[in-house]
Parts: C-alpha cells; sequence; structure tokens
C-alpha cells in the first residue's frame, strides 16, 4: 500500500473500533464501572497489568479484583481497615497469584497516601526529561519502595531492560487519550497525548510488520518507539489512536496472523 492507502486503511479501522461498543470485549470495561477518578485510575491499573492472555479469562480476572476491593477500590486501598489486604492471597490469574496482587494492593496504598496517587507518580517521572520511558522509570522505582517479594517485580515492566512496557503504556493510553468517543477515559493532562507509546503486543506487532509499519522483529522497547514514530506519520498529535486499528484487525479479523507462526 502506498501512503494514502496506508493511512486510508489505519483511519477506517481506528473508526471501526474506537467506540463504546469496543469495550464489551475489552479488560477497561471493568474500569468504565466506576465513577470516582481514583477509583477508575486504580482498576484501570490493575486491570491493564494483568491484561495478557485470553480476554475473557482477562475480564473475569478484574472483575475478581473488582470484588476483593469491595467494589470500592480508592476506600478499600486507603481505609486502615484493609491495610493488610489479606483477601487478595485467594487471588490468581495465570502467574500473577494472590502474593503479588497483595503487594500490588500495599504499593497502591502507599503511592496514594504518600505520593498524592497515580497521576502524580507518573507525570513526575515524564517531567525529568518529557518522555514516556522516564515516566515508566520513575513509576517503577516508585512502586517498589515497599519491601515485597522478589517474584512480583517480574509484573512491572522496566523499560531499563528494554521491556516493551505493554501493559503500563495501556495503561497510559486509558488515562490520557481524550477523544470523547467513549472508551479511553482521558483523566489525565500532565502527560500529552503524542508522546505516547503504543502497546506493543503480539497482534499489533504482526499486523504492523504485515503492513510494513514495523521492521525490528522483537517486541522490545525499540520496537515500540520504532512503530509510534511511524505512525505519528498519519497523525503526529495523536498516534497511539492507530493502537484500535492495528489491534482490531489482528484479533478480529486475523490481520498478520501467518506472522504468528
Amino acid at each position: 500500500m502506498n501512503f494514502a492507502d496506508l493511512k486510508s486503511f489505519l483511519d477506517q479501522k481506528h473508526d471501526q473500533y474506537n467506540r463504546p461498543e469496543f469495550i464489551e470485549t475489552d479488560p477497561i470495561q471493568v474500569a468504565h464501572t466506576f465513577k470516582r477518578k481514583e477509583d477508575i485510575e486504580i482498576m484501570a491499573f490493575l486491570s491493564s497489568q494483568i491484561a495478557w492472555g485470553n480476554r475473557t479469562a482477562i475480564i473475569k480476572s478484574a472483575e475478581k479484583i473488582k470484588s476483593l476491593l469491595k467494589n470500592n477500590p480508592y476506600e478499600y486501598l486507603t481505609g486502615s481497615k484493609e491495610k493488610d489486604f489479606t483477601d487478595s492471597f485467594q487471588f490468581v490469574h495465570r502467574t500473577f497469584n494472590g502474593i503479588d496482587l497483595n503487594y500490588f494492593l500495599k504499593a497502591l496504598r502507599h503511592i496514594y497516601l504518600q505520593y498524592g496517587g497515580l497521576e502524580s507518580v507518573f507525570n513526575q517521572g515524564f517531567a525529568v526529561d518529557n518522555s514516556i520511558p522516564s515516566a515508566l522509570k520513575h513509576f517503577r522505582s516508585v512502586f517498589f519502595e515497599l519491601p515485597g517479594p522478589v517474584r512480583t517485580g517480574k509484573h512491572i515492566a522496566d523499560v531499563g531492560k528494554l521491556s516493551s512496557a505493554k501493559r503500563l503504556n495501556l495503561f497510559l493510553m486509558w488515562m490520557v487519550r481524550n477523544d470523547k468517543r467513549g472508551v479511553h477515559f482521558g483523566l489525565w493532562n500532565k502527560i500529552p497525548t503524542c508522546k505516547l507509546l503504543i502497546p506493543l503486543d503480539v497482534h499489533v506487532g504482526n499486523t504492523a510488520r504485515m503492513l510494513g509499519l514495523l521492521n525490528r522483529k522483537q517486541n522490545d522497547l525499540k520496537s515500540v518507539i520504532e512503530l509510534t514514530d511511524n505512525l505519528k506519520a498519519f497523525d503526529p498529535n495523536d498516534p497511539v489512536k492507530y493502537d484500535f486499528a492495528l489491534f482490531g484487525a489482528g484479533v478480529f479479523e486475523g490481520f498478520g496472523k501467518d506472522l504468528s507462526h
């Protein structure tokens, strides 16, 4: 495809999938059940961080977390009665288990009580050099300030090791993008949409390679930057909006499927 045809294709797929109906099959739906900013942030963060594998199973697990948080995430986390979060030990989602969730809840409580919340931490990191990698690096440092199990470290991406940070970038996309289409929340305004990085998973990567938007074979941070930079040619102000196009075409239409083998 030439540039004009590829832009037309991406725009059409974006419009096709960036609509409220998308929520029905996406883990973002669980956070959409809340109205308070802090509740949305907390539930969106936890849902995004278990977003790998079967999407139905992800949603089911996110609903389980919501139930463990008594359907009131912020009050549950910051209330003194729940400071030990013992109910969380029963949770299991693939390799993310109750030990990990217990630490996640304690870390989130620490972030809201000591740093003013998730938005504040990500903003502080972003301000270092106005980049998402800096925001992710700072967030990870703050998140693991408390003593905790070594095994939990693998569940928060380390961009210092060139991780694609798919789940953290997914969370930031949910929080920052504000196109008023009813899918993303757009609650944060200190990080510009143009600075976001594409949440790179197998589906997005394979579709992007099939379309000639990504040459690098590994799904790592370098690939994330390469793909995001290439998408800026089609919309420099909001390149990650094409996540809808690449992910939707890959998951729902089988684009790039042959590259998975």
